[in-house]
């Protein structure tokens, strides 16, 4: 997976730009405030559809426009490819994939595949559950288009339920009515959720290990560990049927008290990662460092589980993250990114090799030979 170019147009600070890369190491240099992380956030929103700084659209636009355009051309297998967006005020008003227009987002996923590790990813560490469950989601759909479907389905269903769970109380003969039927979909898609999650927290761990092992000279020791109303390791259909079947008794045995909260309190939505470092709680007890670090980690393991699963590697999208890593772990970082397409914002390009490293000032890009 590469990168060939992207074209911009009132995106951010950046009235219009376009852009090469090479296949290796690109570097994005300049002080804060330019633009550098402008550039990372339009390559990942052809990735995922939308901004990892999480606003609306219409932050996006660059200040007095209504509308911005991205276009970015990349090759996948061989395969030379197109995504573009055309953003209006607030919302995607087209999407084009290979110039063919798409109706949906979700249509996009997995064409196109970067993992992006910023300072804010401190948060899978340090955050609540959603950090976590939003990582899983995000990785796992890049792979598996099975998964997002599912998700979708969960989440509308959820919706739906939480709708007649607190209606219940005033209208209890349709939760009577319905309410199982709603159950059964909803415990269908959360079996197939879960068991994807905990397959991938699984092979997660593993690479999260030997991540740590080469960093610390196996001083230190991390452990993954799945959350959620489903345990059993057998990945059999058997064993699927009885994790669909536990959580429907568990509903039923519980409506009351969800009727009550009115709210769905048992299912996948709950779901969380157990990140742990010798044996300790890494939210509760490690180090600003060592949180990084697991951070780092859950992200490597991320392109590695891509690279595994689609044949080739995710293009690896790094934003100021070098300053933040003492000398073992940057040296580590810069060990393991050869021989990967690599776009990196720092604020110095001393001390990182790049073919052409690219000054950022004031939403405009000078290639520096």
């Amino acid at each position: 997976m590469q990168v060939k170019k992207i074209t911009l147009r009132d995106f951010r600070n950046i009235k219009e730009v376009s852009l090469s890369f090479s296949p290796d190491t690109n570097v994005l240099f300049g002080d804060n405030a330019q633009g550098k992380t402008n550039l990372l956030e339009a390559i990942y929103f052809a990735s995922i559809g939308k901004s990892f700084r999480g606003q609306h659209i219409g932050e996006i636009i660059r200040f007095g426009q209504k509308e911005a355009f991205i276009s970015l051309d990349f090759e996948s297998n061989g395969r030379e490819q197109n995504i573009s967006f055309a953003l209006y005020n607030n919302r995607i008003r087209e999407i084009q994939k290979n110039r063919v227009k798409i109706r949906r987002t979700s249509e996009i996923l997995g064409s196109f595949r970067a993992v992006l590790f910023c300072p804010e990813h401190l948060s899978l560490i340090k955050d609540g559950p959603a950090e976590r469950r939003q990582f899983l989601d995000i990785a796992i759909s890049a792979a598996e288009p099975l998964y997002l479907g599912s998700l979708q389905r969960y989440n509308h269903v959820l919706k739906q339920r939480n709708v007649l769970l607190k209606d219940a109380e005033r209208d209890r003969a349709l939760f009577d009515a319905t309410g199982e039927i709603w159950a059964k979909q909803l415990c269908h898609e959360a079996a197939y959720i879960a068991r994807s999650r905990k397959r991938y927290i699984k092979r997660a761990e593993e690479i999260v290990k030997q991540c740590f092992r080469d960093m610390t000279g196996s001083r230190e020791e991390p452990t993954l560990a799945y959350i959620g109303f489903c345990k059993d390791p057998d990945e059999s259909y058997e064993e699927l049927q009885k994790t669909e079947n536990f959580l429907f008794q568990k509903l039923l045995e519980n409506k009351e008290r969800e009727i009550a909260a009115g709210s769905t309190l048992w299912g996948i939505h709950k779901d969380d990662i157990e990140v742990s470092l010798n044996g300790h709680a890494a939210r509760q007890f490690c180090s600003q460092g060592q949180q990084r670090s697991l951070a780092l980690a859950l992200k490597i393991a991320e392109s590695e589980i891509c690279a595994d699963d689609c044949g080739e590697y995710p293009v690896l999208l790094l934003d100021d993250v070098l300053s933040e890593l003492d000398g073992s772990r940057r040296k580590y970082l810069l060990e393991h990114i050869k021989n990967k397409q690599v776009i990196i914002t720092t604020c110095e390009k001393e001390g990182i090799l790049a073919r052409s490293p690219v000054l950022v000032k004031s939403g405009t890009y000078e290639t520096v030979k």
